[in-house]
């Protein structure tokens, strides 16, 4: 992701598997269940820890149950808490890191994507311009939190990447204009960037969809790159590099193709070989691998991802 001589690129998904995926696997013969199937398909290990804003056992109304600043005002003593059950895995994960052993990552809930969650995906979109007052507040909220858990991260264990959940954009672009993102998200970012550039990590926003026109937003507020980047969204891997040549990206192999045979999957990683070989470009299913896949079907993938991780270095 550094742009430098490798000897292959990481061979990883980036998403979990979806459970029926899995559970359809399990009836044809694999001997493993959603977090031990990376190791049982010899994946490289990327542990992610995701730092939440709310933490269970709280009786939190979210999934949009907030309608206005008082109730998100009674909502709030249940918020922002310490995540001290992540710091503690983080902690345990950081001896691999520093022998190499593994890749962590740590996920923080972005500005699109927490007032959302709080408000439902209708009133979400009307705050911005009937409740102005109430998205800022909750942004502001939640950039002090992270600053404040990134501080300790930075002291246990300083992550290799960071993703920033947001699911901005749908098939068609985003779900916000440049300016509401300028106005409302922005200035959040810029808040809490610095500190993940401070620890070396480089930073990544996940974002489903054609994010295509978000990319220049992102980077002027310090992102390094996005991911899963959906081909299902028209987006187009070699067009963002050659717009945005230091973009980082992770995904774009279009999940599909996957149940076509091994000449469809070969053609789409020849489709992304160009990409690979120019860095900052790690090769994953563009988000997670549908039950219509079988386990025969990505064992293939697997074989080719293996051929391909060093062609592409």
């Amino acid at each position: 992701m550094a742009f430098e001589q490798v000897d292959r690129l990481p061979r990883v998904e980036w998403a979990v598997w979806w459970d029926k995926t899995i559970q359809r696997w399990q009836s044809e013969g694999l001997q493993a269940d959603g977090a031990s199937a990376a190791a049982a398909f010899g994946l490289d290990p990327y542990w992610q820890a995701w730092l939440r804003p709310y933490e269970g056992g709280a009786p939190v109304p979210i999934g949009g149950a907030i309608g206005s600043m008082d109730e998100y005002e009674a909502t709030r003593p249940y918020l922002y808490g310490p995540n001290e059950s992540s710091m503690r895995t983080l902690a345990e994960w950081a001896p691999a890191q520093q022998r190499g052993d593994a890749v962590v990552w740590i996920t923080l809930e972005g500005f699109f994507w927490w007032p959302r969650t709080l408000m439902g995906i209708e009133r979400h979109l009307y705050a911005f311009y009937d409740q102005p007052e109430l998205m800022h507040r909750i942004n502001s909220d939640l950039a002090a939190h992270h600053v404040r858990l990134l501080k300790r991260v930075a002291a246990v264990c300083p992550p290799a990447f960071m993703t920033f959940a947001e699911d901005m954009s749908y098939n068609h672009g985003p779900m916000l204009s440049e300016g509401l993102f300028r106005e409302f998200i922005a200035p959040y970012y810029r808040m809490v960037v610095p500190l993940l550039k401070e620890m070396g990590t480089t930073v990544i926003v996940d974002s489903d969809g054609d994010v295509t026109q978000m990319v220049p937003w992102l980077l002027e507020v310090g992102v390094d790159g996005v991911l899963p980047l959906e081909r299902q969204a028209g987006v187009d891997a070699a067009e963002l590099r050659r717009r945005y040549p230091t973009l980082r990206m992770i995904g774009h192999y279009d999940k599909m193709v996957m149940t076509r045979g091994e000449a469809a999957m070969r053609a789409e990683f020849e489709r992304l070989l160009p990409v690979m070989r120019q860095g900052g470009f790690i090769p994953s299913v563009d988000h997670q691998t549908p039950p219509g896949v079988s386990l025969e079907e990505y064992r293939c993938y697997l074989r080719l991802l293996e051929e391909y991780s060093r062609l592409g270095a």
